[in-house]
């Protein structure tokens, strides 16, 4: 039998992917203005995930999009260990959709409510 602990933490997941999607959509939405070519969105691989891959010109961006309901905390929305995966899994894509020329990088965008989108550039030199 479930305690009522464990059915929230379903309904909690499902919201947090809820969000996660929908914060997804808008940043690609943003890009989108800001001319890129949204490549594909959800990019799973064996190693990890990427949220959105677009391009402008020769490069090629793998991105990470974070939503936070206080933009105070983005500032910890980003770890170490998350832009480690999402470089093994840029790293797989790339060889599928990056030309031989092209610049290939890790972008973050972070999202909060009443801002505008944060778009960090070229996030990670491992």
């Amino acid at each position: 039998m479930k305690r009522s602990g464990q059915h929230d933490n379903g309904q909690q997941r499902q919201q947090r992917e809820h969000v996660g999607r929908r914060a997804e959509f808008w940043a690609a939405w943003w890009l989108r203005l800001k001319g890129w070519r949204i490549i594909a969105q959800r990019c799973r691989t064996h190693v990890g995930e990427v949220d959105v891959l677009a391009r402008r010109g020769r490069v090629l961006a793998c991105i990470e999009v974070k939503y936070r309901a206080s933009s105070a905390s983005l500032d910890s929305a980003i770890d170490r260990q998350r832009l480690r995966r999402v470089a093994a899994a840029a790293e797989i894509l790339s060889a599928r959709h990056a030309g031989p020329d092209d610049d290939v990088r890790i972008d973050v965008i972070l999202l909060s409510p009443r801002h505008w989108p944060v778009h960090l550039v070229n996030v990670w030199h491992g």
